[in-house]
């Protein structure tokens, strides 16, 4: 990965942003599955992340994607029961999921507190990166096609916090987060190294309130400060962002 494929492509809005974004990601499930028969795509939860994916449900493109043949993950997720409204998988069944026709094989919701594990926390996130073991071909991930991620005003992204415990996981896929700064405390991310596996990472941001992290994440500062400075794609890397967060570039 190179500097030359980290791109910052701004929008007019958030709704354009949200728009455009779920534009570019149907035709790149599109174009994944033509070159590979599947798509592996990670989801991410937020604002902008649900206003997204109402935009893909919303677009008759939608129909241009064999939606059976789609894996859907998760960068990571609020340790709280299945069905939570707080949880990113219950907010994406509700702006996107439910509209359809998917295999529930391809779905791979994170764990719950009240799944096999219950509340243990660490074999919560082992179930999960085994369970990404499963189709990284020898790798600990899936090499996937679009991994979304939103981005806090801190420039955390996941759940991976500047200057929390979790930022140095290299041993896992997945990490089980606890005294998360933002509730709940609890939550299950990925690391750096699962998202290192992703072709394109496509980082979405709106607000003014998130411009000082865009401009330390565009230019790879600390990632101890801003999480979202360490991230890239094998391929691509893309800065999704609206006027207003980037006006500190």
């Amino acid at each position: 990965m190179t500097r030359e494929t980290v791109l910052v492509v701004r929008h007019e809005s958030p709704e354009v942003l949200a728009a455009a974004t779920a534009g570019r990601l149907l035709a790149a499930i599109a174009d994944a599955q033509a070159a590979r028969g599947l798509a592996h795509v990670s989801l991410t939860g937020g604002t902008i992340g649900g206003k997204t994916l109402a935009a893909v449900a919303a677009s008759p493109a939608r129909e241009s994607v064999d939606w059976k043949r789609v894996h859907l993950w998760w960068s990571d997720e609020r340790f709280l029961p299945a069905g939570d409204p707080e949880r990113n998988a219950t907010q994406a069944q509700d702006a996107l999921l439910g509209a359809l026709d998917l295999d529930p094989a391809t779905v791979h919701l994170p764990p719950a507190s009240d799944g096999p594990d219950g509340d243990d926390l660490d074999a919560a996130a082992a179930r999960y990166a085994a369970e990404l073991l499963q189709f990284g071909a020898g790798a600990e991930a899936p090499e996937f096609d679009v991994l979304l991620l939103g981005m806090g005003p801190d420039g955390h992204v996941a759940s991976l916090f500047p200057h929390h415990a979790g930022l140095g996981r290299d041993d896992s896929s997945v990490v089980g987060v606890r005294e998360s700064p933002k509730p709940p405390p609890l939550r299950v991310s990925f690391t750096f190294g699962a998202i290192a596996r992703a072709r394109q990472v496509w980082l979405v941001a709106a607000g003014a309130e998130k411009a000082a992290a865009v401009a330390r994440g565009v230019a790879a500062g600390d990632v101890s400060e801003t999480p979202a400075a360490g991230v890239f794609g094998t391929e691509r890397t893309l800065w999704l962002i609206d006027q207003a967060a980037a006006t500190d570039l």
